[in-house]
């Protein structure tokens, strides 16, 4: 696990200092042991992936979203199907090695990396609040950016298989973040919390007294 920072458009320099990734981040190795890893891959390997569309470009990962999916051609949420038991006990893992509450997180997106797949800058839409993100099969490089005045501030980690990083605050708002390609294949379980802004209100029972 290695991190590193720099303020410059030049390639960075690696630190092994978690405290120079931006503020709000999280990372917590191997939350679950190997075999539950290759039971839990087994059983998404099975997920009914499709091509990642972006405005009509196709590309190398594949994707598949419970509770809620982001519509890119309306740019709004639509329901989909409920999360499956298996994932919504990884995300009872997740949630307390984040320290969070498994009821925050309405979304999940599994994504499926071949080798030569990469995700570019981008910061998780508006619409999704705090991030938990479980990497499974193969190591990435989770990159970061913000822009200071006319440089990029740059700062990236190596992510592990059988990790959770989490996302919040800071670098949930500030940052933009982006993995190059990967070698080998590799899957990212990505739980999201509704922004505060879609959370329904609690629903309330008959005043009594």
């Amino acid at each position: 696990m290695t991190a590193r920072s720099v303020r410059s458009t030049a390639e960075p320099e690696f630190f092994d200092d978690l405290t120079r990734l931006p503020a709000g981040f999280l990372y917590r190795p191997a939350i679950l042991p190997a075999d539950e890893e290759a039971a839990l891959v087994a059983e998404i390997a099975g997920l009914p992936f499709q091509p990642f569309e972006f405005h009509g470009f196709l590309a190398k990962r594949r994707v598949v979203s419970f509770g809620w999916r982001y519509d890119y051609a309306r740019k709004c949420l639509g329901e989909a199907a409920a999360l499956p038991a298996f994932l919504a006990h990884l995300l009872k893992r997740a949630a307390h090695a984040a320290s969070a509450s498994s009821d925050a997180f309405q979304q999940a997106l599994v994504t499926e990396y071949a080798p030569g797949a990469t995700i570019g800058w981008h910061r998780d839409k508006a619409e999704f609040g705090e991030i938990l993100a479980v990497s499974l099969s193969s190591a990435c490089l989770l990159r970061f950016r913000r822009r200071r005045g006319e440089e990029w501030e740059r700062q990236s980690l190596a992510v592990q298989p059988r990790s959770l990083y989490v996302l919040r605050g800071p670098v949930r708002s500030e940052w933009q973040h982006s993995i190059p390609p990967v070698t080998a294949l590799r899957y990212s379980v990505t739980f999201r919390s509704l922004a505060r802004s879609l959370v329904p209100p609690p629903v309330r029972g008959p005043r009594t007294g």
